[in-house]
């Protein structure tokens, strides 16, 4: 007669003394639906917040939109005050930030992920580019301020339009770079492995397979990290951006002009010019004690998040128009 299995293996006394494991579902359920409950009281509490600012810096700023508000100076008399220069600045401090930091941030995540060896430098590299997305934006104002207006004076012109661009291409190179190693890992190994098979080497894989189906994060990832840079403020302080700049970039106050891409009226050193942005024009009206400057920030406002959405848009439209079938 066969033994039953208590008897083949004894639980011992202390075993037997444990208390039996309870599932107690119906508190876990709870406690789930709890958190769950808290999850979407914190995001309406945050849309809710989000949504009042909205309607307030609408419903203050819509009726001083005007063409004349966007094609004209900044004046001492709110009423007839405009923000182009701070527009043609923000045009061409995003156009040189882009020119710097999205062809370095993709070329140095692409080679971190697919070409670089690991080792202790390579850890070393992407454990400092993890702690520099955290640092604060005021480090690269003075950083900015210590190498591109000071040591760097003849090339980028002090405090210009160059020297604002560095330091916010600084500020986003290691968004870009993670996000461009993001993109690069969602690429199934497939993909490298059939492309290696045919004979082809790594550089041809990467630039004819690999990059292609991953550019369409890629370029999300950079248009999401231009529009941070878009709307910092403390860097450009730091490196001493002027508040007030009564012409456009290129431009002196006695022949200003209105369009930023106006280089045949007005070519000279764009780069190198004084400068202002939407940020530090919107910072300039809050501080004022009139309440029609205040008028005149909260559209100012209404035309930085304009530019937001346009940027996440194209962010949008781009993800769409690379992505390719799996």
């Amino acid at each position: 007669m066969a033994s039953s299995p208590s008897e083949l293996s004894p639980v011992s006394p202390e075993v037997a003394e444990l208390p039996k494991f309870s599932g107690d579902l119906p508190r876990r359920y709870t406690l789930d639906r709890l958190f769950q409950i808290a999850a979407w009281g914190a995001t309406a509490i945050a849309i809710a917040v989000l949504g009042w600012l909205l309607i307030d810096v609408i419903g203050e700023g819509w009726g001083r939109l005007s063409w004349e508000f966007l094609t004209s100076f900044p004046s001492r008399k709110p009423e007839t005050g405009g923000l182009v220069n701070s527009l043609a600045g923000t045009f061409w401090v995003m156009l040189l930030v882009a020119a710097f930091a999205f062809p370095i941030g993709v070329g140095a995540g692409l080679y971190l992920e697919e070409f670089s060896e690991d080792n202790w430098f390579t850890r070393l590299i992407e454990i400092n580019i993890s702690n520099l997305a955290g640092v604060p934006s005021i480090i690269y104002g003075l950083l900015g301020l210590a190498a591109f207006v000071r040591l760097m004076e003849p090339i980028t012109g002090g405090r210009s339009v160059l020297a604002g661009a560095l330091t916010l291409a600084l500020l986003v190179l290691p968004i870009v770079i993670v996000a461009t190693r993001e993109a690069l890992r969602a690429v199934p190994e497939g993909i490298r492995l059939a492309g290696l098979a045919m004979g082809g080497s790594r550089w041809q894989v990467v630039w004819d397979h690999v990059l292609p189906a991953a550019i369409s994060g890629i370029l999300t990832g950079v248009i999401l990290a231009l529009s941070r840079a878009i709307g910092e403020t403390a860097p450009l302080i730091a490196i001493g951006a002027l508040t007030l700049v009564p012409f456009t970039p290129g431009c002196t106050e006695e022949f200003p002009y209105l369009n930023p891409l106006d280089l045949v009226r007005c070519p000279a050193d764009v780069v190198q010019s004084p400068f202002t942005v939407l940020p530090i024009q919107v910072f300039n009206w809050v501080s004022r004690p009139q309440r029609a400057f205040h008028i005149n920030a909260a559209a100012a406002i209404i035309v930085l998040m304009a530019v937001l959405i346009a940027m996440n848009s194209v962010a949008i439209v781009l993800r769409n128009r690379f992505r390719q079938p799996r």
